[in-house]
Formats: C-alpha cells, sequence, structure tokens
C-alpha cells in the first residue's frame, strides 16, 4: 500500500498489528534491490511504501535522512529501524516477534 500523509495516521499510527513501512524512492538503487523482499513480506504482514519525493514532510518527521530507511511500527510507535539492504529473514523475525506480543 502507498502512503500519503493523509492516510498515515489510519494506516500505521492506529494499526491493530505491527507495521513495515518501507520509505524509498524511484530513483534509489538499493530501493529497487529491497522490492523482491518488501512483496515477499507484503504476503504475510502489514506493509507500506512511503515514496520520500512525493511525502518530503513525513520523511522529515521521522529523521529519514538515507533510503532505503525501513521503519517498523507497533502500538504507534517505531519498535525498530533499519537503513540500507536488509535481509528479509532480519525483517521478517522482527515481525513474527511483534506480531506475538
Amino acid at each position: 500500500m502507498l502512503l500519503h500523509e493523509f492516510n498515515w495516521k489510519k494506516e500505521v499510527l492506529q494499526a491493530s498489528e505491527p507495521v513495515l513501512v518501507d520509505f524509498w524512492a524511484s530513483w534509489c538503487g538499493p530501493c529497487r534491490v529491497m522490492n523482491p523482499t518488501i512483496e515477499a513480506l507484503a504476503r504475510d504482514f502489514k506493509v507500506c511504501k512511503v515514496n520520500v519525493d512525493t511525502n518530503q514532510e513525513l520523511a522529515a518527521h521521522y529523521g529519514i535522512s538515507s533510503i532505503p530507511a525501513l521503519l517498523i511500527f507497533k502500538d504507534g510507535r517505531i519498535a525498530s529501524r533499519h537503513v540500507g539492504v536488509t535481509p528479509e529473514a532480519t525483517l521478517r523475525a522482527e515481525m513474527r516477534k511483534l506480531s506475538q506480543q
């Protein structure tokens, strides 16, 4: 799901389950490398994508200065933060753990 400032609160901050948020841009090579991982995780968990070029205020609010930046939210708060290409197993393990809490 692509997110924008207008649906951020409902889809991420008020979500009842953990949410993996991928801050990305179309020109970012490492972001493209992460696409298959993000798509695989989206089959099992709630995953949202935020284009930093079209959502600059949102990216700035969360201190996104390098992409891809992968934030996992739980109960409206950042539970985990990864910058750069991150293994699927790492993200999957964190999402599973947060889902069981």
